[in-house]
Order: C-alpha cells, then sequence, then structure tokens
C-alpha cells in the first residue's frame, strides 16, 4: 500500500502530517511512503530526512495524489485534490465533517473513504490517535506566550532592591487539555493562577496544577460522554458572565478556550467585562478563529481596544511549534494506521468491529458515519 503525504498548502501552515520517525515505523510495517517535496521544511524536515528514513521524494503533488492508497495530511483537502485521488483511497486529515457537507459530498462521489482526526472516540484506548488533544495541549503553551509577548510586565513575582514585583494574575476559561496545559505553563513561569470551568468535576485537577478554582453558582451542569462540557442554558451563560467579571477585571491575563465541536463556540467575555479590564491587559482567545468567546476578537489579528487591552485571536496556534505539533500529529497518525493494518496482508483494513473507527465519515460512496448522518438529516 502506497501512502502519500502532502505538503501543506493552507497559509502559513508550517507542519507536516508525517515526520520520518513515522515513516520509518510505517516501512517497517510493509508500507510504501511517498513524501511531496518540501513537505516537511516548515518544521525542519528536509527531503533527505525522509528519503533516509525509507520515503520516496515526489516533486509531482497530482501524480503523488493520484498514485496513493492512503493520503495523509493535516488541513482539510480541496475538491480540486480529492478529484486527483483514485477511487477507493483513504484520506486521512481534520475534515470539520459537521460543516462541510460539500467536501463530504464530493468524497462521497468519488468513492474516497474519509477519516476525520476531529471524530476519534475520545476513550482510553484511542488517547494515543487523539489529535485533538496533542494539538489543544501545545495550543495551552502557545497562548500563555503569546500572552507574555503582549503584555506589559512579568508574570513571576520578583523581589529586588529597587522594590517587590507582584505576580501577575491569570485568568482561565475552560479546563480542558488546553485550560490544563494554560493553568500549568502559567504556574511555572510564576504567575497567581485562577481557572473556571462549567464541569465542577475538574475542580480538583485545577487545583493539583496550583490555581485557584473560581465557584459560580450556574445550577445543573455537567459533560457529554466524551468529556466536553454541556451547553449553558441562556440563563446559565448570563450568571456565567457576571460571576466572573470581577475575577476578569482584576486579570491581567485572561485566556479563554470554550469551544463547542461543530458548533459556533459562546461569547463568554463581553464587551463591558473587556472594558473594565485595566490598560495594558491581555485576553487570548482560542476561538477566534471559529466565531470567538470575547466580544469584539477578530479571527487572525491581534487588536487593542479602545481603554489599552489587546485580544488575540491569531489562531492555529499548534502551528507556532511547528516540530513538536508535527511529531504529536504524526504519532496520532501513524497509531491510527497501525491500529487497523493487517501486518499480512501489508494494508490498512477498515475493520467495523473496530470501535475506533468511529472517525470514518464516508466509506463506499455512502456516509457511514451515524453522528454526521443524523447531522446532515440522513436519519431519524
Amino acid at each position: 500500500m502506497l501512502i502519500a503525504v502532502a505538503k501543506e498548502v493552507a497559509p502559513s501552515e508550517r507542519r507536516v502530517a508525517l515526520i520520518p520517525d513515522s515513516i520509518k515505523k510505517l516501512c517497517h510495517l510493509g508500507a510504501q511512503v511517498a513524501v511531496e517535496s518540501g513537505a516537511g521544511l516548515g518544521a525542519g524536515f528536509r527531503d533527505i530526512d525522509y528519503s533516509n528514513a525509507g520515503a520516496t521524494i515526489v516533486p509531482n503533488r497530482e501524480q503523488l495524489l493520484g498514485n496513493a492508497d492512503i493520503i495523509v495530511r493535516i488541513h482539510k483537502p480541496s475538491s480540486e485534490d480529492i478529484n486527483t485521488y483514485k477511487e477507493g483511497a483513504i484520506s486521512i486529515s481534520w475534515l470539520d465533517p459537521f460543516n462541510e457537507k460539500d467536501l463530504i459530498q464530493v468524497m462521497q462521489d468519488r468513492n474516497i473513504s474519509a477519516i476525520s482526526m476531529e471524530m476519534v472516540p475520545r476513550t482510553t484506548r484511542s488517547q494515543k490517535m487523539d489529535a485533538l488533544s496533542s494539538q489543544a495541549n501545545l495550543a495551552g503553551y502557545v497562548m500563555v506566550s503569546k500572552a507574555m509577548d503582549k503584555l506589559d510586565r512579568i508574570l513571576p513575582m520578583m523581589m529586588t532592591p529597587a522594590g517587590t514585583l507582584k505576580p501577575a494574575r491569570v485568568f482561565i476559561i475552560g479546563a480542558g487539555v488546553a485550560g490544563l496545559q494554560a493553568i500549568a505553563t502559567a504556574k511555572r513561569l510564576g504567575a497567581k493562577v485562577t481557572a473556571f470551568d462549567t464541569r465542577t468535576v475538574v475542580a480538583e485537577q485545577v487545583r493539583s496544577l496550583g490555581a485557584k478554582f473560581l465557584k459560580i453558582d450556574l445550577g445543573e451542569t455537567g459533560q457529554t460522554n466524551d468529556g466536553y462540557a454541556v451547553q449553558l442554558s441562556p440563563e446559565q451563560m448570563q450568571l456565567q458572565k457576571d460571576g466572573q467579571k470581577a475575577e476578569i477585571a482584576e486579570s491581567n491575563v485572561v485566556i479563554t478556550t470554550a469551544q463547542l465541536f461543530g458548533r459556533k463556540p459562546p461569547i463568554i467575555v463581553s464587551a463591558d467585562a473587556v472594558a473594565a479590564m485595566q490598560p495594558g491587559s491581555v485576553i487570548v482567545d482560542m476561538a477566534a478563529e471559529s466565531g470567538g468567546n470575547v466580544e469584539g476578537s477578530v479571527a487572525g489579528q491581534n487588536i487593542v481596544t479602545d481603554n489599552g487591552v489587546t485580544i488575540i485571536g491569531t489562531g492555529n496556534w499548534a502551528n507556532e511549534v511547528p516540530r513538536d505539533a508535527s511529531q504529536m500529529y504524526s504519532a496520532n497518525v501513524f497509531n491510527l494506521i497501525d491500529e487497523f493494518w493487517n501486518k499480512e496482508r501489508k494494508e490498512m483494513y477498515l475493520d467495523f468491529d473496530n470501535d475506533l473507527l468511529g472517525c470514518l465519515i464516508t466509506h463506499e460512496s455512502n456516509i457511514v458515519n451515524a453522528t454526521i448522518r443524523k447531522h446532515y438529516g440522513l436519519e431519524d
């Protein structure tokens, strides 16, 4: 089976879907691997590194995609790329299937078996394939780094002959994978950290990292079977905004991480809360690219409000550390392929008895994922 690694074409993207170490492992399984020339340069991997790992370097993108049995990439493919895939090929990438119905239709029409990395089930057994978590972990670190870059003060307390500098106050909203990593990073750098999450079950995790958990009585809340926060009612959203307003006003850095998979994220920091912050403060909106958690944030941009607060909405956070991000995503992809690899036939076999195949969206010209079928109105 020929596995192709396509060069990412999204603007400013520096990550690559497979790194040389993973390609060595795939070759050991009996796979052939071809890599588009220059695919790894943004993450620090040269063509010679891939050649030494056992891959063939292909300069012609259309030839690479047209001959492959499995195409591995980070971002969703374009319709133009899909039309070069051979029928029956397996595509592995982010897909955003809830919002990309037309693209899914193209893959269905071309008889492509489309695997969505966002849809890998969040179970203990699938953790090594969970690209959402691996990239979010890095995003949590990067967001603190971005905030430090724009903040007008240092994070740790510092005692000097010239006086004592108090530690900066950091407030993190959302204690999922990204939020917990942001908490840990800010604490390591010496900040005074407070966090809030609608799931009170994560309070102990927050405290174990040395942060304070902000208590806001929202009434009945909880989390899904996959560990995501349950969507709040409008009344609960207002209670959250009111309950965190004082903490936001006193904070030097606010980081929001509230994202709803497949849906527009909630606005959890209102304009009046931003206006109450001190000049020089910084807000990092993790969800800016998909609609934003912060009123006034702009996707892909840093803006400064009238009262001197910087709102960072640049997004694609893991891309800021492309070598580590590529290493982690590559491991996720390798583990996924390995899970379904038939070692005797030396090919990837999509076993429908394996519950981890919940990430498969299309197969044999049909939409086979029950969640997506329901979302598209194909079944009750």
